[in-house]
């Protein structure tokens, strides 16, 4: 069905069946392709809804847009039609010699269509199921990356100030926060059937991969009462450290200082060592309580200085500081370029990946991956 990978991938020989669609699933699922496994995505006759989500950039008459694209190099494909005992059938056999299968269904839903947990292990006991919700395996409410970002507190706390609108992330932060936690629960299923034989079902909901990753802004009503307010890019309990600052040539710059020694060279680059001796500004918590005061100090004199001589001189004295990017920028970096995913002659543009680590003890896969699967709108026959 695909082409074959160096069996020294870590997940080489692993069979992953994807049933999810959108985002949180399908970017699990790239990333087992990505490690070495052979995953096929199963896809209704109108194909994965994010085939037809397109800028205004792209060619109208794809079937892979660049969202669908974002989450679904390294797969085959197949069209099933799962409300039809023939397509049901077919995703049965697959499930008979599949390791992993992601499912993205409502409540209620997957039981509907007989590719339920409880149904799959019947025909392959060492089965690992991963099932995301919206809000739990008990609540048939759908679950929207923006919705959660509204009920979880991110887009509260994401304004650009007190008083300001609140703001949705720019990218689905939701779906990708629950990616993270499904790849967690199945890897540590995974690790479990290779001591004790046994599959597992894991489930992950977005409402709880949120909430476990508000970490320090909940920890502050947890342990103190009050509640987060937002500060735009501002940092609740560190100053200066996310403000962003424009320099005379233009330039955008953000400031993460968390300790008293970074502020004291970047004072010294500024060339005003005076307010490090300064009791509002010598200290992370007097800064704290001096936000204004110094915050304004530093729009001021950061824009009578050129910003890219200041990132170079406060990287030279380890104040950890960086220019504000366009994504476009970012990507050009020379940094960037082992993320990235070579074109190939089905799909001539490049890819992202979604695995950012690596060892010396297998190669990069960056060269296996195929190009986002081309959906066929015919219901197939699977051998």
């Amino acid at each position: 069905m695909s082409a074959a990978l160096p069996a020294d991938l870590p997940l080489h020989g692993l069979f992953v069946l994807e049933l999810a669609s959108v985002l949180a699933g399908p970017q699990v699922g790239q990333f087992f392709a990505e490690l070495g496994a052979e995953v096929l995505k199963v896809e209704a006759p109108a194909g994965d809804v994010t085939r037809t989500w397109k800028t205004g950039a792209e060619a109208a008459d794809t079937n892979v847009s660049a969202y669908f694209s974002c989450a679904n190099w390294g797969k085959q494909s197949v069209v099933l039609n799962l409300t039809t005992p023939a397509g049901q059938a077919a995703v049965h056999q697959l499930a008979t010699r599949a390791d992993v299968v992601l499912t993205s269904y409502k409540p209620g839903d997957a039981e509907k269509l007989r590719v339920d947990y409880a149904t799959l292990r019947q025909l392959n006991p060492r089965l690992l199921y991963g099932h995301i919700t919206g809000y739990g395996p008990l609540v048939s409410r759908a679950g929207y990356d923006a919705v959660l970002q509204a009920e979880t507190g991110f887009m509260h706390l994401n304004a650009a100030g007190p008083g300001h609108d609140a703001q949705k992330m720019p990218v689905a932060l939701i779906d990708l926060l629950t990616a993270h936690q499904l790849k967690e629960g199945l890897l540590t299923a995974l690790y479990r059937r290779e001591k004790t034989g046994q599959g597992a079902l894991v489930q992950v909901s977005l409402l709880e991969s949120a909430l476990a990753s508000l970490a320090n802004q909940a920890a502050t009503w947890l342990i103190t009462g009050q509640d987060p307010q937002p500060l735009g890019s501002g940092h609740p309990s560190i100053v200066p450290y996310g403000t962003v600052y424009t320099a005379q040539d233009g330039v955008r710059l953000l400031l993460a200082v968390g300790a008293d020694r970074q502020f004291q060279e970047l004072c010294t680059v500024l060339e005003r060592p005076e307010w490090a001796a300064d009791a509002r500004f010598a200290t992370n918590p007097a800064r704290v309580a001096y936000r204004p005061e110094l915050e304004q100090r530093l729009r001021e004199r950061i824009a009578a200085l050129s910003g890219l001589q200041l990132l170079q001189e406060l990287e030279k004295r380890a104040v950890p500081a960086g220019a504000v990017r366009t994504v476009g920028e970012a990507l050009k970096q020379e940094s960037a370029q082992r993320m990235l995913l070579p074109p190939t002659s089905g799909f001539p543009h490049p890819g992202l990946r979604t695995v950012a680590f690596q060892s010396p003890a297998w190669p990069m896969a960056v060269e296996l991956s195929q190009p986002p699967p081309l959906v066929r709108p015919e219901e197939q026959k699977v051998s």
